[in-house]
């Protein structure tokens, strides 16, 4: 079975490929931007009709969230318009689709861990142009699979824990800031992830459950506390002090509370998901080795 990866460069979709080789009886064909433009809908209906992919995984994203304020055209194209034309494209040709989405569809005002049925209440541009990519897909496409996930990380790409390696091995302090609390997701566990989802569905078809789930890590951390245990982890004696989010200014405003509810996609899917402590032990180790 052919299955279609965009933004196939990225953390998740590099942990995709690298998982790849597991599966043999799929073929995993990574796009760019420089090999498919999924913003144009005749370049997007040509790809389709050449490889007729079984399943699509639109990891494809504009994520510079504080950008995205002032650039909010190119973030709505990507993050919304995009992922409708896909949606559209996968129902021509029968292809399953799964839409990578965000924690930042919510307001951040909870208490408690957010879960599919709760009202979404996006506060920035990255948030509200992922949500209307979510709405895209689901009225395009019935048979979507939209999975949101939070703070995402991996040993491919740019992300919070390679920055924290890389300043804590130059500065003798780092203030992080302590008042935004979440779950931290480890690429490579999201990826397996969803190849399990279409191996499930290759094996009985019966097992795909279109609709919207949650995905992270098991366990809570704020942004101060998996600081600690990165650089704790990777023995690096950098001290980290905590602060408050007032005292970093940024064009977009961070949920303080974004805990997603994994029940439905544990249930659904039978999955177990690791702690996340043991995730980003294993994704340091990766770092360090490679």
């Amino acid at each position: 079975m052919n299955v279609l990866v965009t933004g196939a460069y990225g953390q998740l979709g590099s942990e995709i490929s690298a998982l790849s080789g597991l599966y043999p009886e799929l073929n995993i064909i990574g796009t760019d931007v420089d090999s498919l433009d999924i913003t144009d809908n005749k370049s997007v209906e040509d790809f389709f009709k050449k490889i007729k992919p079984g399943f699509v995984i639109n990891c494809a994203a504009y994520t510079a969230v504080d950008k995205a304020e002032d650039e909010i055209e190119p973030a709505t194209l990507i993050n919304a318009t995009a992922p409708g034309i896909i949606a559209l494209a996968c129902k021509k040709y029968n292809s399953k689709l799964i839409q990578i989405s965000t924690d930042y569809v919510f307001n951040g005002k909870g208490f408690r861990p957010y879960n599919e049925e709760d009202p979404v209440d996006p506060i920035g541009v990255y948030g509200k142009s992922k949500y209307e990519g979510e709405i895209n897909c689901l009225n395009n496409n019935s048979e979507t699979v939209i999975i949101r996930t939070s703070w995402l990380y991996s040993s491919y790409g740019k992300n919070f824990v390679k920055t924290i390696l890389k300043i804590g091995k130059e500065k003798d302090l780092l203030k992080v800031i302590f008042d935004q609390v979440g779950s931290p997701t480890y690429a490579k566990d999201l990826a397996i992830v969803l190849l399990k989802i279409i191996n499930q569905y290759i094996k009985s078809e019966s097992n795909f459950t279109p609709g919207i789930y949650h995905y992270s890590n098991e366990g809570v951390s704020s942004w101060y506390d998996f600081s600690v245990a990165i650089l704790k982890m990777a023995n690096i004696s950098c001290k980290i002090s905590p602060v408050k989010s007032e005292e970093f200014i940024t064009l977009a405003k961070r949920p303080h509370y974004s805990v997603l509810d994994k029940t439905k996609i544990k249930t659904t899917y039978n999955l177990e998901i690791q702690n996340w402590r043991e995730s980003l032990l294993d994704c340091i180790q990766t770092i360090i080795k490679d």
